[in-house]
């Protein structure tokens, strides 16, 4: 387990390492630099001049990207011109709203998603696994904006029951009016739960093959008993590892309902900082949301080595 934990470890920063790079190097070659982004295109040879030498951007790549580096050691994530404030503060502010979005959202969608997809591969073939595939596609294959749309409509203009707009406050005082929170956190786990369920569902039809199972039920064992007592730890194991597998998936899901909900979280934050070429805040949320989906990825692997300890022997 211990050589296990090792590699792993190993290899997420090696991958946090060629993610800082790629980013930092694709942002350095935005069509006039970090400074014509920040300063717009009317600033002057001689502003950009003086705010290349402030903020060291007129030194080589490889000596701004270790000295990058070294201010992130230190907490230092650079500073927005733009928003006059620290990289940090601004994700510290908004870190907790994508917290509670994301959070809220995978574990909605692992509590439906879960026996969905079991109940499935039980009646599979039958009117509930048809009707359950069939709302499994239609809202994975829906654009994420679209189907925020929708649910405006219907439940905010049509049914007045929650909020169009998510009101700009702090997480906590959100989390007192849970009306005002309710739609993006009920959009992103829509096409959650469309994603999670189909894995599911293959992975209980595949355990449901096994020889055992047939032992099982010949001991006289109920669909029911079958199913909690020794199907949901087999089919669940490679759901652990598609929680961290698809953290890209729904946190870039999450930067479009933000920015339709207008939700005070990271991915609204980024929409901005991309909308206004504010080239610190782009590196610094990249960065934040690789570290995060880098780190989900190492924690389920490690759970699913809990769960099965063919994987440790492996």
């Amino acid at each position: 387990m211990g050589h296990f934990l090792l590699r792993r470890t190993g290899q997420a920063l090696a991958v946090l390492f060629g993610v800082s790079v790629i980013v930092f190097v694709m942002i350095h070659l935005l069509p006039g630099g970090p400074a014509r982004a920040m300063l717009g295109d009317r600033a002057t040879p001689a502003k950009i001049a003086a705010f290349n030498r402030e903020y060291g951007y007129n030194r080589p790549l490889p000596v701004q990207y270790l000295r990058w580096t070294a201010d992130l050691f230190q907490g230092d994530l650079g500073y927005s011109v733009k928003l006059n404030e620290p990289v940090l503060t601004l994700i510290g502010q908004r870190l907790p709203g994508d917290v509670v979005l994301v959070g809220f959202a995978n574990a909605f969608a692992l509590l439906i998603a879960i026996p969905l997809g079991m109940l499935q591969a039980f009646r599979r073939n039958r009117i509930a696994d048809y009707v359950a595939t069939g709302f499994s596609f239609v809202f994975y294959s829906m654009p994420i904006f679209w189907l925020g749309l929708i649910l405006v409509v219907l439940f905010a203009v049509q049914l007045h029951l929650f909020q169009p707009i998510v009101p700009q406050a702090s997480i906590g005082q959100l989390l007192l009016h849970p009306s005002d929170i309710a739609l993006p956190i009920i959009t992103l786990t829509l096409v959650t739960i469309a994603l999670f369920s189909r894995y599911v569902r293959s992975s209980t039809i595949e355990a449901l093959t096994q020889d055992w199972v047939r032992a099982v039920r010949a001991k006289g064992f109920g669909e029911l008993l079958l199913a909690s007592r020794h199907v949901l730890r087999n089919a669940v194991g490679p759901v652990v590892t598609l929680v961290g597998l698809t953290l890209p998936v729904v946190v870039g899901g999450a930067v479009v309902v933000e920015s339709v909900f207008n939700y005070p979280g990271m991915g609204l934050l980024l929409w901005n900082a991309a909308q206004d070429e504010d080239y610190p805040v782009i590196l610094g949320v990249t960065l934040v949301v690789a570290v995060a989906t880098v780190v989900g990825s190492l924690l389920a692997d490690i759970l699913y080595a809990v769960i099965d300890p063919r994987v440790r022997v492996q």
